[in-house]
């Protein structure tokens, strides 16, 4: 029996329920885990403070892996790890693409999210559910316009997202910006956007340097996800679960499947590979 050391968990779609809450199952395991001395970490699309305050008041979780794994967060010490960006030059030749297209699109720059604000105004009719539009209106600051803003900084991005209200258009642009943009990683992590980030900023990247960095072997991690961002994490782990809901590409990466996140399938794992092998 493997000797699981560190827990990688996506959040939305995953750890958290359909209405983005933590289930009282899910919290008891993840507080066993912690007190044997499992290192629990989120695995998120978001920045830091982006993260709902349930999982972030978790007071065992020490390490994020966020935007994706463009930043490996160490929470007490308030410092980064590691970090991969796009450079602002060629966020800036994305963004000149995307105006091209019907979508409204954002970027992750600094733990923060900026939107010109003409897009920024149409987010209500771009979101795919009310979860969704409040963490865009909460969650970034509108500018005049964000190309300018980037110029004007050039500082690099930690990620482009990209909102659809047609997903023949969404399906369209994920075939084709990978080769229009070969030196990016073009994911999703919800049923209407498309995320990009620099090439090594994968969460399953992310994972390896944290697991590198607190000297924990690979076979000894263990990560949950339900969506394409996820994949990477999944294959990299000593044991990746893909959730019941999990996209069909994910469900081929996982080495095991679990229930959906409404059925609390994290705790119904955490507790086979954690407690009930240990008991056969």
């Amino acid at each position: 029996m493997r000797n699981i050391r560190l827990i990688a968990l996506d959040l939305d779609g995953t750890l958290l329920d359909p209405d983005k809450k933590l289930s009282e199952e899910n919290r008891k395991a993840l507080q066993r885990a912690a007190d044997e001395g499992v290192c629990i970490v989120p695995a998120t699309g978001r920045f830091y403070r982006g993260m709902p305050q349930i999982i972030r008041d978790l007071p065992y979780v020490r390490y994020v892996i966020s935007v994706n794994g463009a930043e490996v967060y160490d929470v007490m010490r308030q410092t980064t790890i590691c970090r991969s960006e796009i450079p602002w030059e060629r966020a800036v030749a994305v963004m000149e693409r995307l105006d091209e297209m019907p979508v409204i699109y954002d970027c992750y720059q600094n733990g923060w999210g900026w939107m010109t604000k003409e897009l920024y105004d149409q987010a209500p009719f771009y979101a795919a559910n009310v979860h969704s539009l409040d963490m865009i209106l909460r969650l970034r600051t509108p500018v005049p316009e964000l190309k300018a803003l980037l110029k004007e900084r050039a500082s690099g991005v930690q990620k482009i997202q990209i909102f659809f209200k047609d997903m023949e258009k969404r399906a369209e642009a994920l075939k084709a910006l990978p080769g229009e943009f070969p030196d990016l990683v073009v994911t999703t992590s919800i049923v209407n956007n498309v995320e990009i980030n620099s090439r090594q900023a994968t969460k399953g990247n992310a994972l390896k340097k944290l697991a590198e960095y607190l000297d924990i072997p690979m076979d000894g991690t263990m990560a949950f996800g339900d969506d394409l961002n996820d994949i990477t994490m999944l294959k990299e782990a000593g044991i990746g679960v893909a959730m019941g809901n999990a996209e069909e590409n994910v469900l081929k990466a996982a080495n095991y499947v679990t229930d959906d996140c409404a059925m609390i399938g994290v705790a119904r794992d955490m507790n086979h590979f954690l407690w009930e092998k240990n008991n056969e």
